[in-house]
Formats: C-alpha cells, structure tokens, sequence
C-alpha cells in the first residue's frame, strides 16, 4: 500500500494536437489510462502544469505546457483486492489492554483496508480500536486500545496534558531559530506546536515537533503559517515550485516518532512507543542534503 515517497517525476510536453484537451483526458491519453485512473492522480496533488501545482480536472492544456507526474503502482486499471498483499504492520508495544503500533504512510487510522482493520486480523484481536488518528499519508506511532474499558480510559488520558506526542518533519525552506513555539489558534481553538531544528540548509529544515494540542492537520498549518510547509505536503505547501526535488516527493514528510504517556489502566506505569524514521523519510532527507552528513 505505501508508495516511493521520492518517485523520479516524468514530463511530457503539450502538443498542437493536444490543445484545449483536459488535464484529466490529457493525462489518460498520455499514460493508456482510465480518465478515473487520471483524475485520481490529479486529486493525489501529483501532477503539475509548468512547475505549478494543478488539481482541477478540468484545466486546460496549451500546446507547450509542460506537464510533470509522478506514476506510482496505483496508476492505472484498479486492482483485485482479493488478490493485492495485505501489509504487515510492526507492533512496537503491547499489553492486556493496549497496543502501539508504526503506521506505514499511504493507510488510513479507521475505515476499510485501515490500520485498524489490519491490526484486528493480523494480531487476532477483533474488540481492538485506534485511541486517537493520523493522517493518511503520516507514518509513526498509532495508540490503539483492546477492549472498551481501556479505550475510554485512554481517551480521557488524550485529553489531558499528559500524553507526550513527537513529531519529525522535512519542511521546505531553512528554518532560522533553533527552537520556538507555535500558539497561532486554529478554528478557534488553542493550539501549540514546539519546534526544534535538527538540521537545516537553505532548501529543507529537518525537524523535531512536540504537540500539547491535537488539533486538525496542527503541525501542518502551524508549519504552513510560518512559511516552512512540510515538503510533499499537497493541502497547506508549495503550489509552485522550480525545484525538481519538491516535485518528486509524492507525500507529505511527517513522521509520528515518539508516544508517552501514564497508562490509563496501571497507576504509576507508563507507555513508551518509538518509531524510527521509515525508509522514504530517510531518502527524502539525502534528497535535500539531511541527515547524517548536510546541513547546520
């Protein structure tokens, strides 16, 4: 289910023959797909109209447009699910009552072919259900309770200031201060992200992110409102772009890392899950000249 996140883009150019066609049908013709197969790419914010970030249908090609995509194995005719592997997804902690485990990106928390679905088959536990969410495309530690009790025991635990969630990110452009607050509200409701620089150069910031608040897409639109958006991020970052690198990220950079907190169940324990950086973390970070070698 989860995809290269670092997918070398293609570039097709707009011919004469092509003019005033879709973006939708230009792309089906182009690539022998469906227009369902197309639009769905278009959606995935994925493809982009000389160097710019397009996700209508219906925009029109001129001849000359050079139009940039990123193929990955969901392009095309849709695929038989009786016959696609299932992930297997690592548990990192468990006990009687809970269970964390490390997301891949590309799944959803609840819902059909979720991580929760998954879970409930491959460790035999049918009763079992995610305490809080995360993104799609975010990767990194998922809390999931095994029985009702637990479950609402953990929710009122979420609720407080005790559970300690961290965050990585890549985030474009480099990022001055060593460490700050963000406490900008979001929908009316209080909201603060800790951020601390890990690495830094003038193209990406590497990043560490500490949440008292679990607002909607928090880290994303905090990140976004300071100009520095999470690379790959199609919602709240970059809609132009002459850096091929932004281009062939097709996910946003944001990596679940760390999840402590009391247990909800055992007075005086606690629960500690850590996630390393996934495999297209780690390549997206050499893409822009992170990580172990690059960077301030």
């Amino acid at each position: 289910m989860q995809q290269n996140a670092t997918a070398r883009p293609k570039i097709a150019v707009v011919t004469r023959d092509e003019e005033g066609l879709s973006l939708q049908d230009f792309l089906a013709g182009r690539l022998g797909v469906t227009k369902r197969a197309a639009k769905a790419m278009i959606d995935a914010r994925v493809v982009w109209v000389n160097r710019k970030l397009v996700w209508m249908a219906r925009h029109p090609v001129n001849p000359g447009d050079k139009v940039a995509f990123v193929v990955t194995r969901n392009t095309g005719a849709k695929q038989d699910k009786s016959t696609e592997a299932r992930p297997h997804i690592r548990v990192l902690w468990q006990d009687d009552d809970y269970l964390a485990a490390d997301k891949p990106a590309g799944i959803l928390t609840q819902g059909r072919d979720s991580a929760e679905e998954l879970l409930r088959t491959q460790e035999g536990i049918p009763a079992l259900q995610a305490v809080h969410r995360l993104d799609r495309e975010t990767s990194g530690v998922l809390f999931f309770a095994k029985h009702a009790e637990a479950l609402e025991a953990a929710i009122a635990m979420f609720k407080t200031h005790r559970v300690t969630k961290i965050y990585a990110a890549i985030a474009a452009g480099g990022v001055e201060r060593q460490a700050s607050t963000l406490s900008e509200a979001l929908d009316g409701e209080r909201a603060v992200t800790h951020l601390k620089r890990l690495q830094s150069n003038a193209d990406a910031s590497f990043l560490s992110l500490r949440i008292e608040t679990g607002r909607t897409h928090q880290i994303r639109r905090h990140l976004a409102g300071i100009r520095h958006p999470i690379v790959g991020d199609r919602q709240y970052g970059v809609k132009h772009s002459d850096d091929p690198r932004v281009l062939s990220v097709t996910r946003q950079m944001l990596h679940a890392s760390e999840l402590e907190l009391p247990h909800p169940m055992l007075l005086g324990q606690h629960i500690k899950a850590h996630a390393p950086l996934p495999a297209d973390f780690r390549a997206a970070l050499k893409l822009f000249g992170l990580g172990k070698k690059g960077g301030r």
